[in-house]
């Protein structure tokens, strides 16, 4: 029978856990154990739940927004509008292929966290060594690991030397962690140093990195641009159809004829229907999306620029996103040394010159002239041992006598030199100072002509800052942004970097935030975490909490990372970021992929970012008014006058019109707001209203005009408010584009006027010779042009006065950026 597997093996003997697992340190198991614990425990990969891929594109036809472009589609079909019916089938498709390689792309982040597993073993199995592949692992497995390997599983240490493991897959810790008989190593860490046996105790999902990927799969946060897109949706059709009932019972109760009424009416509606929507804000963001590449920055979630423009909270990874992830060596203390270079050249005759040690690379790195070398000879070296903690090497320089050199933990140095008092006190304080600042210490000695040690000095090694982070984080807060940073590594050092790169001094060890005590009283716990200027020994869950806790104080949070262990955080965030050189997990659990060194990227990404925020609040603005604007003059006409002020071919043609320069909004000049933005829909539909009534008004008084002064007959009466609507809703394009004056820079783009006076100009000389609709004359249609730029000017003031009333009832945050988080209420 299998093994019940279930216990701490940290906390029990190693006879405990060979029993408890049925194993033997010296035979392994048998291959029938081996089978029978394949069949409980199934192999030792990551588990994945998968979705057929045809039912998952299929879901992206379902839902209020593919809903309602679907009723569109099929009036279009009961009106025999085909060439509407194409472009909004055409438009289906598209929202739906987009929105499903998007879901694709995001689920590669499972299986970069699977190929980050080890691929083969060292098992002990019926008494023989063999290499098999890491997935064919079993609980109870005796399993060897040396320097370079990848821990298969995790697994207790049983016997054999020290091990120096790299855990920041888990933990995020810039440092090697030494292992002892006894102690566990974990899956898909990396062992640095030394060579042990070990007792495989979970496989596949049940190991402490298969976590990683749960939280991965667990990560869902709705995207605040999906939320916006419905509310438009749901108020322009709830709009669309009241008017459209309105309209039905008036012609009823008159005694019209339904028949035409119903035509008119799903004719209506369909242009109503912002079909166009969803694509012109996706466009809106690829654009966005390609400029980003440019700074070599990679979008992998389109939805994401949006949320970056909101970012109010940036969460940021120390190991490796703040700092280079690359040990470097600080300024030597010296002992008994004649200075700093002779320290520091001594360190490096005891290291390996070409290797994959990060503390010996750091030692080398260190020698400024690597021609100081050259009068020495090694003849004998011992790369670092765990069990005595030093390296040494016996060297014969050209002139002089042999000596030996050697480095090492500072304590285990002083036993060597058997210092006096005065000494040994000058090292320890040396290593308090360092460790005061998390850097890690080592001693370095001299035994010349193998006589007395001399303790020549000591290092300090640490991870430092990238050159950018400091100006980076700087930018970031004066764009309101607030920075928490988190690591996995000791408080001393997120203290040492914090005060580096001026983050504050509210940092506080994970373990002491997420108690009991403090996870029973959510509303505390998220104020501390609000607090806090940065967290220190973070686990991934841990991250992860930070992150939703965030979440649920309304805050947009960007998160970055590098590791695997940032994957989880990454992907919950409302904007993951990796970082350059991140791993692949990281990368395919983020939004945004920084390709270049440095993060100052990061803030240009921001800025960007807040211009295609403008860009599509410019839209949504404009396709409300214009849809009220046309809606309820058509209704109140029909209300008033009963007939129909422009045909079903008007209405058409007013779409296909409008739809060209909307279109080059994605490419028009935009402000960049200094603060996080949020799309805020009263505002927007408080000022889209208030222009759209604005439209109502001129419209219908021009159509007064047209009807009891100038007395035009009814066909060139349609011909003329169709113009009218044209060009006024397309001079409305220039009034949504900014909060300002019409004339404030930034001016618009080329292509957006180009676009714009393209159409307004086709559509003019449709109207004046009669291009599928009565014909007017250029007299008639200048009087509409000079009427319509009157008009912009009086909407242009309106609309400043609108923002301005906003602003005196506590609406908005501030003037010219109405944007901006809301407020809270605390717990």
């Amino acid at each position: 029978m299998p093994p019940v597997i279930g216990v701490d093996f940290s906390k029990i003997s190693a006879q405990e856990a060979l029993e408890t697992l049925k194993s033997d340190i010296n035979q392994g198991l048998t291959q029938d154990d081996v089978e029978s614990r394949r069949a409980e425990y199934g192999e030792n990969v990551l588990e994945e739940k998968r979705i057929n891929p045809l039912l998952k594109f299929m879901s992206y036809f379902l839902g209020p927004i593919p809903w309602m472009i679907e009723v569109a589609c099929i009036f279009s079909a009961i009106i025999r509008h085909w060439e509407d019916f194409g472009i909004i089938l055409f438009m289906l498709l598209i929202n739906a292929g987009v929105g499903f390689w998007e879901e694709f792309k995001a689920s590669n982040a499972i299986e970069a966290l699977k190929k980050k597993l080890a691929p083969t073993a060292l098992v002990l199995r019926e008494g023989k060594w063999q290499n098999i592949e890491a997935r064919a692992l079993v609980p109870g497995d005796m399993i060897k690991l040396q320097m370079g390997h990848i821990v298969p599983a995790d697994v207790k240490l049983l016997e054999g030397k020290q091990l120096s493991i790299d855990e920041s897959a888990l933990t995020g810790e810039s440092l090697p962690v030494d292992k002892e008989a006894l102690d566990m190593a974990y899956s898909s860490t990396v062992v640095k140093l030394g060579e042990m046996k070990a007792l495989v105790t979970a496989t596949g999902s049940k190991t402490k990195f298969a976590k990683t990927a749960e939280l991965v799969q667990k990560s869902e946060t709705p995207a605040h641009f999906q939320k916006m897109i419905l509310k438009i949706g749901h108020f322009l059709i709830m709009v669309t159809a009241v008017l459209a009932v309105i309209i039905l019972i008036v012609a009823w109760l008159r005694g019209n004829s339904l028949v035409e009424t119903i035509l008119f009416v799903l004719v209506l509606t369909v242009a109503a229907i912002p079909v166009a929507l969803p694509a012109v804000l996706s466009v809106t963001m690829a654009v966005g999306a390609w400029r980003l590449s440019k700074m070599e920055a990679i979008v992998t979630r389109l939805v994401s620029i949006e949320e970056m423009a909101g970012i109010d909270v940036l969460c940021a990874d120390k190991t490796g996103t703040l700092t280079q992830n690359k040990l470097v060596l600080g300024d030597p203390v010296v002992v008994e040394a004649k200075d700093a270079q002779e320290v520091i050249l001594m360190a490096v005759l005891a290291s390996h010159l070409e290797g994959d040690d990060p503390i010996d690379n750091a030692v080398v790195q260190g020698l400024k002239d690597r021609s100081h070398l050259d009068p020495y000879k090694i003849t004998d070296f011992k790369p670092f041992d765990p069990v005595i903690k030093r390296s040494w090497a016996e060297v014969q320089p050209k002139e002089g006598p042999k000596f030996v050199v050697t480095k090492g933990a500072p304590q285990i140095i002083l036993k060597l030199v058997s210092p006096d008092e005065a000494l040994q006190h000058k090292v320890e304080d040396a290593v308090i100072e360092m460790a005061s600042r998390g850097d890690r210490a080592l001693g370095v000695a001299r035994q010349s002509n193998f006589g007395k040690w001399q303790y020549l000095g000591v290092l300090p090694i640490y991870d430092p800052p990238r050159l950018d982070s400091k100006e980076t984080l700087r930018d970031a807060k004066d764009k309101g942004l607030q920075i928490k940073m988190i690591t996995g590594d000791h408080l001393a050092i997120a203290k040492e970097i914090a005060k580096q790169l001026d983050l504050g001094e509210n940092l506080v060890v994970a373990d002491t935030v997420f108690t009991e005590d403090a996870m029973a009283e959510n509303g505390k716990l998220i104020e501390r975490i609000e607090a806090a200027d940065g967290f220190a020994q973070v686990l991934p869950e841990h991250k992860f909490r930070i992150i939703q806790l965030l979440q649920s104080r309304n805050h947009i949070v960007g998160m970055t990372g590098d590791g695997v262990n940032d994957a989880p955080a990454l992907k919950q965030a409302d904007v993951g970021i990796a970082v350059s050189g991140a791993t692949d997990a990281a990368r395919a659990a983020s939004d945004l992929v920084l390709m270049a060194p440095g993060i100052s990227v990061i803030t240009r990404a921001i800025e960007e970012a807040r211009r295609i925020f403008e860009r599509m609040t410019s839209y949504a603005t404009f396709r409300i008014a214009e849809t009220i604007r046309v809606l309820l003059f058509i209704s109140l006409s029909i209300f008033i006058f009963n007939f129909f002020p422009i045909t079903a071919v008007m209405i058409v043609l007013l779409s296909i019109l409008n739809d060209v320069p909307i279109m080059t909004i994605a490419y028009d000049n935009a402000p960049i707001a200094p603060k996080p933005v949020r799309w805020q829909m009263p505002r927007i539909l408080t000022i889209s209203s208030t222009l759209g009534l604005m439209g109502v008004i001129e419209t219908f008084l021009l159509l007064l005009i047209a009807k009891f002064l100038l007395h035009l007959p009814v066909d060139t009466l349609k011909t003329f408010i169709f113009l009218k609507l044209l060009v006024a809703g397309h001079m409305t394009i220039y009034v949504t584009r900014n909060v300002g004056n019409i004339w404030d820079k930034p001016y618009p783009s080329w292509i957006l006027i180009t676009a714009a006076e393209t159409t307004q100009i086709i559509g003019t000389l449709a109207a004046v010779y009669g291009w599928f609709i009565p014909p007017l004359g250029w007299p008639l249609a200048l009087l509409v042009w000079g009427y319509a730029l009157v008009w912009l000017l009086i909407e242009n003031y309106v609309k400043i006065g609108t923002y301005r009333l906003l602003l005196a009832k506590g609406r908005t945050i501030s003037l010219p950026w109405l944007f901006g988080p809301k407020p809270h209420k605390a717990n």
